[in-house]
């Protein structure tokens, strides 16, 4: 084998080895792309978990919220009109001189 031959030999060997690395390094970088996407997608899910979470949380307490305010104004209004009730027809026990006149 001439110089040339083994020149051409080693040149297409480290041609085919520079080739296999640029594969190699190609479907890393989709690996990598890939595995970026799926945390991403995960994320995502996360966030909108939270999202709903938030909104469901914000809809209980709005209601727990009024229903006690609906309570203490029922409360406080309750009070207000015992303190302000005046029997229009006093019920109370007759005096014996006035029952002969009925």
């Amino acid at each position: 084998m001439n110089t040339k031959s083994m020149t051409d030999a080693n040149s297409t060997t480290c041609r085919s080895i520079g080739q296999t690395n640029d594969t190699r390094r190609a479907w890393l970088w989709w690996f990598l792309a890939f595995v970026a996407a799926w945390q991403l997608y995960f994320v995502r899910e996360l966030v909108a978990a939270f999202a709903l979470f938030a909104i469901v949380f914000a809809a209980i307490a709005f209601v727990v919220a009024s229903l006690y305010m609906l309570t203490r104004i029922s409360e406080l209004a309750f009070s207000r009109l015992a303190e302000l009730r005046q029997p229009t027809i006093n019920i109370a026990a007759v005096p014996s001189e006035h029952r002969k006149a009925a």
